[in-house]
């Protein structure tokens, strides 16, 4: 890990909710530019939560939660959303011009920047996402759940955040559709420099694409290691209800033979069976 200051710093970070749910139970978690990390667990682990309080949308009710130096609990939504931005499940939840290029062009508009400055962020972000300039005048809804996805990901990225953390980005698309939304995901990590944080339950989808992964339950983090690390540990991930992907279980069975048990993809798998000659 870098030895720089983390850009996010979870300190001793609890979240109560208004009816007495006790959400985050002394987080400490850090997080550094260029990441690309996968948040996992059940429902109600917290997941959720402290992503909400990692983009200031919640302040903790115990502890603090520092972003670029600035402290959440002090800091406005407005100078948060330039520093981490949030993509929901559903993109339809954030979507509500109507237009697309409106959508884009919202955040830029509503930190109150000039309109010259405002059309250099959208082309920015639709070219970064590429969306094909012909829909910019289509209303979000009219066009595929992939593509409203994209949408809703440059409303984010005109803002130019560091952060994008993305909630269960791979939910209601087919396999292609997953993988395009995920290599595109590192496309920002890798070529544009983002620290991407995503939420999913898709464990093959975090064995392939995360290089970190964070394990909740019950509001506190049970896991926190390179994504093979946590796969080799199936006796405690099973406590936050998931388990390690088929691949990974299987070469964890055979690794009398010699396999590795934090393998992550077929590919390697296959690369072992080479080497191995079994």
């Amino acid at each position: 890990m870098s030895d720089e200051v983390p850009f996010v710093q979870v300190v001793d970070a609890g979240f109560q909710y208004p009816d007495g749910t006790q959400a985050l139970r002394g987080i400490n978690l850090n997080a550094h530019r260029g990441e690309f990390m996968a948040l996992i667990g059940q429902n109600g682990s917290g997941k959720t939560t402290l992503s909400k309080c990692m983009n200031g949308l919640f302040k903790p009710t115990s502890g603090n939660v520092i972003v670029d130096g600035l402290n959440t609990r002090t800091t406005s939504i407005v100078q948060m959303v330039r520093r981490v931005g949030y993509v929901f499940q559903n993109p339809d939840h954030q979507l509500f011009n109507a237009n697309c290029w409106d959508e884009i062009a919202y955040g830029p508009r509503n930190i109150q920047l000039d309109e010259s400055e405002v059309a250099e962020r959208v082309q920015e972000a639709v070219s970064v996402v590429r969306l094909p300039e012909r829909y910019l005048a289509e209303h979000p809804f009219f066009l595929p759940k992939g593509l409203r996805q994209r949408v809703a990901i440059a409303s984010i990225l005109a803002l130019r955040p560091s952060v994008i953390i993305v909630d269960e980005p791979t939910t209601g698309q087919d396999a292609r559709q997953s993988l395009e939304i995920m290599d595109f995901l590192v496309d920002l990590n890798q070529e544009h420099g983002h620290t991407i944080i995503i939420i999913t339950h898709d464990m093959p989808i975090v064995a392939r694409y995360a290089r970190r992964v964070v394990a909740m339950a019950q509001g506190e983090i049970l896991l926190d290691g390179l994504t093979a690390e946590v796969f080799s540990d199936p006796q405690s991930l099973a406590r936050t209800s998931l388990a390690p992907p088929q691949i990974t279980q299987l070469a964890q069975r055979a690794q009398h033979l010699g396999f590795d048990p934090g393998t992550l993809t077929v590919e390697e798998m296959l690369a072992q069976f080479r080497v191995l000659n079994v």
